[in-house]
């Protein structure tokens, strides 16, 4: 499971013109579920979420998790991020769950995420071709993928 995880000042998710979700200050996560993930992916990376230090403290260093902030979370699945571009210019998805066995695997990572944070997740339409609006606070991005553990 792979998540690409934004610090951001606000982001809007929309879908043919309708706002699905909204938030302020706190985390954008971009998660990619592959062929091989399990329940215990989904543990791994939202106690890496929760506690991940990303927001500044009063002396301006990135010290301080979501809880410590109020900050709020929005989760966009995205499938691309197991692409596969070592062969050619055209990206392979092949690595990537089939929506059978990623939409139980991202349902789970949302309601995870919500209980280990004690905040509410917004979160995009699965499967939908979405508009992301976001302002990157920093820029800060983090990348984790579960299998990479060491």
């Amino acid at each position: 499971m792979r998540a690409l995880i934004q610090r951001v000042s606000q982001a809007t998710v929309w879908n043919n013109g309708k706002r699905l979700s909204c938030i302020g200050k706190g985390l954008l996560i971009f998660v990619g579920i592959g062929t091989d993930d399990e329940e215990q992916d989904i543990g791994y990376l939202c106690r890496k979420i929760v506690q991940l230090r990303v927001f500044d403290d009063a002396g301006g260093i990135m010290n301080l998790p979501l809880s410590d902030v109020n900050g709020e979370l929005l989760v966009v699945s995205q499938f691309t991020l197991h692409a596969s571009t070592k062969k050619g210019n055209r990206p392979s998805y092949i690595r990537a769950a089939r929506p059978e066995i990623a939409i139980p695997l991202y349902e789970r990572f949302c309601h995870e995420l919500a209980q280990l944070s004690g905040r509410a997740v917004q979160t995009g339409e699965f499967g939908a071709d979405m508009q992301v609006e976001m302002i990157n606070d920093g820029p800060v991005t983090i990348w984790i993928d579960s299998k990479n553990r060491e």
